[in-house]
């Protein structure tokens, strides 16, 4: 049985994929106390990755948000995976985000409103958090994004 919290990402359209393995050596996340910490999550869909490339050159802010929503539903997974309910998510505090980025590529926020705005909608106002959106050279895998996440969960 499905908790508010995935009556309302279903509602959207989204289901919600088996939490993915970590690709090295870390776990995909830890709790201590009130916190669980979210590893990395990148855009990995039904059929593997599906967003590759640097912004500002080749990949739009359009695709970038696609991927940054992407990211943002595995980071729910990961979550699902460690409380076993999304309704124990007290606030999501804080998220990074990566946007592979080409040298003069300054949008990286626009690009991270992809992350945010889906996880507003799914979480509701709990689902309000601080946020970085960061440029970088490269990630794992050639990705275009990659999101991490800290909750304070019950």
């Amino acid at each position: 049985m499905s908790g508010k919290i995935e009556a309302r990402i279903a509602e959207l359209g989204v289901t919600l994929p088996q939490a993915a393995a970590p690709a090295a050596n870390y776990v995909p996340f830890v709790r201590t106390g009130n916190q669980l910490f979210v590893s990395g999550q990148i855009p990995m869909g039904a059929n593997g990755i599906e967003y590759q490339g640097k912004l500002g050159a080749g990949v739009s802010i359009e695709d970038g948000q696609a991927a940054a929503r992407l990211c943002a539903i595995n980071l729910l997974a990961q979550a699902k995976a460690a409380l076993g309910d999304l309704d124990k998510i007290v606030r999501l505090v804080k998220i990074v985000g990566f946007v592979n980025s080409a040298p003069d590529f300054g949008d990286q926020p626009k690009v991270m409103n992809g992350a945010s705005d889906f996880l507003v909608e799914a979480l509701g106002d709990v689902g309000r958090h601080a946020r970085s959106a960061v440029g970088v050279a490269g990630l794992p895998f050639g990705v275009a994004v990659e999101v991490e996440g800290i909750f304070e969960v019950e």
